[in-house]
């Protein structure tokens, strides 16, 4: 009793909500060091990266420099060495975030009429349908993004159902175009709008819809005025979990346009494949001078050559010749056995 009386009005509750919010984070600390180490912790090495100067073998200095990030915006002339504005990449920034723009709105305007048919049928009928949405994850992004590609290619259903009906003549061109891109990662991403806001229809209270049309409200302003409100954040959080990995999608452009027309990410690759190739010619004629070259220098042009063709070989630039990783092309470097 004396215990008690020694507390003071709402220190009890105080506790026992600290001790609530302790426990908490000790049942979160797993994840938390998950997306710490392996999702925060890369993105934060590229960061630090970013703001280094670049070495000359695709590696960089532990120098600081704003270099990279300058490069992205603009780039120097190869006249006068004046800065102009980098055309391509700005035009694969603008094309990389169209796209995911559009995917996201496409998303949106066939996910919302499907999680809202969900959510109104029968409670015993929903986990069927949402089983069905669910049934793409199971398996890989890039058979779904090849049975896409059987459906639209010049022999695919698509047009073979168009000429049999006779309704075309000819094959329609859909691969390797904008809209095959649109169409696929539509496709790809559905699910994760649709789910989102099924969740939010799931929780609204449709008795606020039928007191809307009791007042007289249309269809129209019922949904603009109570719905759209209500499942606001669901359409907010479909929307991000589009937006953001389509923003960084790779094998859907890929595969689908062709990568005549690159994004972010295909832009990327090449940089980094640019890069190999790079360290591959720096690598052979390292240290090798008008006036001749002795054994060191030899090796050390193998081992570099070397790594550079293992960096080739791993981002897919096929050697020129089929011969051992350590060797250097007799058209470089002929005085090599």
């Amino acid at each position: 009793m004396n215990d008690a009386a020694t507390y003071m009005p709402g220190e009890l509750e105080a506790e026992a909500k600290a001790a609530d919010t302790h426990k908490r984070w000790l049942l979160s600390l797993p994840s938390v060091l998950i997306i710490l180490f392996a999702a925060a912790g890369p993105l934060l090495v590229m960061v630090v990266y970013s703001f280094l100067a670049p070495g000359d073998y695709g590696n960089v200095k532990w120098e600081f420099s704003l270099e990279g990030w300058m490069n992205t915006l603009v780039q120097r002339d190869i006249f006068d060495d004046s800065l102009i504005w980098a055309d391509a990449h700005l035009s694969i920034f603008w094309r990389s975030l169209s796209l995911s723009m559009i995917t996201t709105v496409l998303t949106l305007i066939f996910g919302l009429p499907t999680a809202w048919f969900i959510a109104t049928q029968p409670p015993g009928k929903r986990e069927f349908w949402l089983f069905l949405v669910t049934v793409p994850f199971w398996t890989n992004l890039l058979v779904r993004t090849i049975a896409i590609q059987e459906m639209i290619r010049n022999e695919g259903v698509i047009n073979l159902v168009l000429l049999k009906l006779r309704i075309i003549d000819a094959p329609i061109q859909m691969m390797f175009t904008d809209f095959a891109i649109g169409f696929g990662m539509t496709y790809v991403y559905l699910p994760l709008m649709v789910l989102p806001i099924y969740a939010a229809v799931d929780k609204l209270d449709f008795r606020l819809v039928e007191a809307a049309h009791d007042l007289y409200a249309s269809r129209w302003t019922a949904f603009r005025r109570v719905i759209l409100p209500l499942i606001k954040p669901g359409i907010i959080a479909g929307s991000i979990l589009v937006f953001i990995p389509s923003l960084g999608a790779y094998v859907t452009p890929r595969v689908l346009g062709g990568g005549q027309e690159p994004n972010v990410w295909q832009s990327d690759r090449a940089s980094i494949r640019g890069r190999a190739q790079l360290a591959f010619g720096r690598g052979a004629f390292i240290d090798v001078d008008d006036g001749g070259y002795d054994r060191a220098d030899l090796l050390r042009a193998r081992h570099l050559a070397g790594a550079g063709r293992w960096l080739s070989k791993t981002y897919g630039q096929h050697p020129r010749r089929e011969d051992s990783p350590e060797a250097i092309p007799c058209v470089l470097c002929p005085a090599l056995p």
